[in-house]
């Protein structure tokens, strides 16, 4: 090494190792939670449309059927805000794109409540899923990068359970709201909340330390930051914070193919599309289903909602295992997704017997997506991180957008319950397949690394 390098290497300062080397502390903790509180707000916008959906078709006199292509161009919109605005937020920062995110997608979801026709609706539910979809990765990503290496997988998976409780809520919520006040109330809660909030992350909300070190131009945030991490620790004076990864030229979602990640790049997103096919199959036609099946709307909403809660128990108590185990534990759950999703639909019109099958999914599919969620993030390194989570997310939304559509067919075509639940069962097998190479491709110290 030259007498120049010498001096350029020892005069940085690792901000990864720094972090790395720290415990969790009140500052991370407020970071996530903060970001949760995004996710939770997410979930419930994302979800709405789901809980109201028997209660439209009702007040418009419309098929089952109808309302396929509004839960898809939603899903749409998140696909395109998820491939957009991760690489923008990579380029741009975090908090500005998120930030920017909730705004959006709080507006859109109050239009939405003025909608008069399908049409309207299928228009502001596509511009909604735009803000959703940039939200959820910059969330991602930036409670990622203030997490140390062996508890990322557990802290990204414990604030995205904000998603998962904000999407129950919205359930309970509309059980309660739609009889007293009706449908369109459900969107004006879910439009004002957002736009309400949007203060709070934008004063109390830190940009991404690790994006910050990264870009090099802002040294002494770097080391505020650093300091709110770890009180008391000192930081060396008269080093220059860095991170130890190269900053990235050219077009950002080419990187994800470069330097042997190709393979699980690929392997990721069949997981995304998999699992995401599943989750919104069910999450968007659950209640229909279940009001079919001779429920209540309320009460429909209240027993599709167990798919959430049971998407919060899983993450809570998968966190510790994806963290140890990576990839081999999600091609476990995968695997029990299978036989609970097919379960569904062998319960009949027994309603309890129903909550329990939909909550054991919920636990292993949105429990594993939420796992995988945090093994991308961890995967990539910063200067791709919103990029690799963005797209996979972006692709996994074609899958979010593919499973309404083959409901909404099989429904229209009068097909059995027991043939629907089996078929949602068989994107859960591929996404289980995926997962298991992936355990021998990618191993754990890999993950703990980046």
């Amino acid at each position: 090494m030259t007498t120049a390098a010498s001096a350029t290497a020892s005069a940085t300062f690792d901000v990864a190792d720094f972090i790395d080397r720290q415990p969790v502390g009140s500052f991370q903790v407020r970071v996530l939670l903060l970001c949760a509180a995004v996710l939770f707000i997410d979930g419930f916008d994302t979800q709405a449309i789901g809980y109201v959906a028997p209660a439209v078709a009702q007040d418009w006199a419309l098929p089952r059927a109808a309302l396929g292509p509004v839960f898809s161009a939603g899903l749409f919109g998140l696909m395109l805000g998820a491939l957009i605005f991760g690489p923008v937020a990579d380029r741009l920062g975090r908090k500005k794109i998120m930030v920017f995110s909730v705004l959006a997608f709080g507006a859109c979801t109050f239009a939405t409540a003025f909608a008069q026709d399908v049409w309207w609706l299928l228009v502001l539910r596509f511009l909604t899923g735009l803000g959703l979809g940039g939200a959820m990765p910059n969330a991602v990503a930036l409670t990622s990068e203030f997490s140390p290496h062996r508890r990322r997988a557990t802290m990204v998976m414990v604030m995205f359970c904000g998603f998962s409780v904000g999407a129950a809520l919205g359930g309970l919520l509309a059980a309660w709201m739609i009889p007293a006040f009706g449908w369109r109330s459900v969107f004006i809660l879910g439009g004002v909340v957002p736009i309400l909030f949007v203060p709070m992350p934008m004063a109390m909300l830190p940009e991404s330390i690790r994006f910050l070190a990264l870009s090099g131009r802002n040294d002494a945030d770097v080391a505020g930051l650093l300091k709110k991490v770890a009180p008391d620790q000192t930081v060396p004076a008269g080093l220059r914070p860095a991170i130890h990864e190269p900053k990235l030229d050219g077009i950002p979602v080419l990187h994800l193919f470069g330097e042997g990640r190709a393979s699980v790049t690929l392997l990721l997103w069949v997981v995304f599309f998999m699992s995401l096919l599943d989750l919104y199959l069910l999450a968007n036609w659950l209640p229909t289903v279940l009001h079919d099946l001779g429920a209540s709307i309320s009460m429909a909403a209240i027993v599709g909602a167990m798919l959430q809660v049971g998407g919060v128990v899983g993450t809570l108590v998968l966190g510790r295992y994806v963290d140890r185990f990576s990839f081999s534990a999600l091609a476990v759950v995968y695997l029990l997704a299978t036989v609970a999703v097919a379960a569904v639909g062998f319960s009949g019109h027994a309603i309890m017997l129903a909550a329990a099958a939909i909550f054991c999914a919920g636990f292993c599919i949105v429990g594993g997506q939420i796992a995988a969620n945090a093994m991308a993030a961890t995967y990539y390194p910063t200067a791709m991180r919103s990029t690799g989570v963005g797209w996979a997310l972006g692709i996994g939304r074609v899958g979010s957008i593919v499973g309404p559509l083959v409901g909404g067919m099989m429904l229209a075509r009068h097909i059995s319950t027991e043939t629907l639940f089996l078929t949602a069962a068989v994107p859960a097998v591929i996404a289980c397949g995926a997962a298991f190479i992936l355990s021998r491709t990618v191993p754990v110290a890999k993950l703990s690394e980046s």
